[in-house]
Parts: C-alpha cells; sequence; structure tokens
C-alpha cells in the first residue's frame, strides 16, 4: 500500500504545480469555484485541498455518487436522470450550473462517468465521463473516455479539468 501512495504523490507533484499556480491566478481575479463530483468521489476535491490557500478559491464541493445524491443535493430533476442517464451531457450540464448557483461562484464543474471495471454498456462504455463547468456566460460539457483502472481514470479528469481552467483564463482575461 505504501508504495502504491508514494508513487501516486510523486505522479501528482507536476499536477499540484499545476493547480497551484492556477489557484494564484484564479484569487488575485477573485474568482471562486464550486465542484459537484460523481465517478471521482472527492478526489478533484482531495486535490484541489493539498493547495495551501485554497479556501480563497475554493468554496464547496458535493459528493453525489448516487442518484439519489444528485436528486436531494443538487436539484437534478429525477426525470432527467430517467430519461438520459446519471452519465450524460444533461445531468452533468445541470450539476455544474447547480452547484455554481448554489454555492454563488464564479465557476461550477460538474462531473459524472463510468470509472469500472464494470457498469458499463455499448452505449455508455466503461471510461466514459462528462465534465461540465458553467460560468455565467456559458455552459461547457467535455466527453471522453478513458480506458485505465479507476485511480488513474480520476486523475486523467482532473488533468482535463485543470487544462480547461487554464485555457478559460487564458481566454477570458
Amino acid at each position: 500500500m505504501g508504495k502504491n501512495w508514494n508513487y501516486l504523490v510523486d505522479k501528482n507533484m507536476d499536477i499540484l504545480q499545476r493547480i497551484e499556480k492556477l489557484f494564484k491566478i484564479l484569487s488575485d481575479k477573485k474568482f471562486k469555484i464550486s465542484v459537484a463530483e460523481s465517478c471521482t468521489g472527492g478526489f478533484i476535491s482531495h486535490m484541489f485541498t493539498n493547495i495551501s490557500g485554497s479556501s480563497k478559491i475554493f468554496e464547496r464541493a458535493i459528493v453525489c455518487y448516487s442518484n439519489q445524491a444528485k436528486i436531494d443535493l443538487l436539484n437534478v430533476d429525477p426525470s432527467i436522470i430517467e430519461k438520459y442517464g446519471a452519465v450524460s451531457e444533461q445531468v452533468v450540464n445541470l450539476l455544474a450550473y447547480n452547484i455554481r448557483i448554489q454555492s454563488n461562484v464564479d465557476i461550477g464543474i460538474g462531473i459524472s462517468g463510468i470509472a469500472g471495471p464494470t457498469g458499463g454498456t455499448p452505449e455508455k462504455p466503461v471510461g466514459l465521463v462528462f465534465i461540465g463547468f458553467s460560468t455565467e456566460k456559458e455552459s461547457i460539457i467535455q466527453k471522453f473516455i478513458f480506458k485505465t483502472d479507476r485511480i488513474n481514470f480520476k486523475r486523467k479528469v482532473l488533468e482535463k479539468i485543470i487544462s480547461f481552467l487554464e485555457e478559460y483564463l487564458v481566454n477570458y482575461f
């Protein structure tokens, strides 16, 4: 177990530096973010809070792993989940938007996917993930398929979130 933990810490050093730099810029601009995590189960929040001073920009996170949590905590209409599935563009859009509105932040991030190794279907294979970003100006939903183990799946989602935020800041300012 210790060996795996050391491997993850070493592997995440570069991403932590990117998060720290990103958070400095967000803090300078007085931007705040919140996250609604499903398939990542708190990993994004964990990585964000590894940065000293993250409370200046990271308002909150909700781990909404179950469908009921999405309904109860983030006001996702059950009929949307029933019609499109929890792993869908529509649900992730609502997760990102509702976490932004509930927490009164500049950027809301929503995540839902199938980390595997089970749970996939031909229409929604293992490794599928939707990542949503909601700002006052727009909502953007990105779709990816990561064919890897659960830990690396979460890491790849984090990398995509960081890349999006970096690009957003470049284009925004």
